[in-house]
């Protein structure tokens, strides 16, 4: 789920090592354009728009983090209404950086285990903050930042197609 201002590095990542693993991956804009600008000037051309997409048929929702993309999946009334449609529907929910703050702000993080950037943890209430690369618990997978990025994608990967295909992929990029 991309929206003006997302994280480059968290998206892209993402996107990257899951369709390595073979996982189909759509990109989707939380804006009126399929062109999303990025935090740093790097603009994604996306697949659909939200209103074209049937997250029904989707497995996972993805958020990544960036100024003021967090801002703006957070005031997007239909990105709220599919990430809390996806949590109580036990299917994967995914936030990386800033991005656990929309989680939250829907009241789904507490009591569970997660990872944020250190300064969005304030804002974070109930939960309990590991400060480790990527965190899972449940069908909530949450990523640190940017330099994280791999750590939460290897993360995804392992929920949806198990651990040897998340080894199989950090040892095809040499990541130790």
């Amino acid at each position: 789920m991309l929206a003006d201002g997302f994280e480059e590095i968290e998206a892209l990542t993402v996107v990257d090592l899951l369709r390595r693993a073979q996982i189909y991956v759509g990109t989707v804009s939380a804006t009126d354009e399929y062109i999303v600008h990025g935090a740093h000037g790097i603009n994604v051309q996306t697949e659909d728009l939200f209103e074209e997409v049937n997250f029904v048929e989707s497995d996972m929702i993805v958020l990544p983090g960036g100024m003021p993309g967090t801002t703006n999946l957070n005031d997007h009334a239909g990105v709220r209404r599919v990430v809390k449609d996806f949590y109580e529907e036990g299917k994967y929910v995914a936030a990386i950086c800033a991005a656990p703050t929309v989680l939250a702000n829907l009241g789904i993080l507490k009591g569970k285990r997660i990872t944020c950037f250190p300064t969005v943890e304030n804002q974070i209430q109930g939960a309990v903050i590991t400060r480790m690369p990527a965190t899972v618990d449940g069908n909530i997978i949450t990523g640190r930042g940017a330099g994280t990025a791999i750590d939460f994608a290897l993360k995804l990967i392992d929920a949806l197609s198990g651990p040897d295909k998340a080894r199989e992929i950090a040892e095809a990029i040499l990541y130790q």
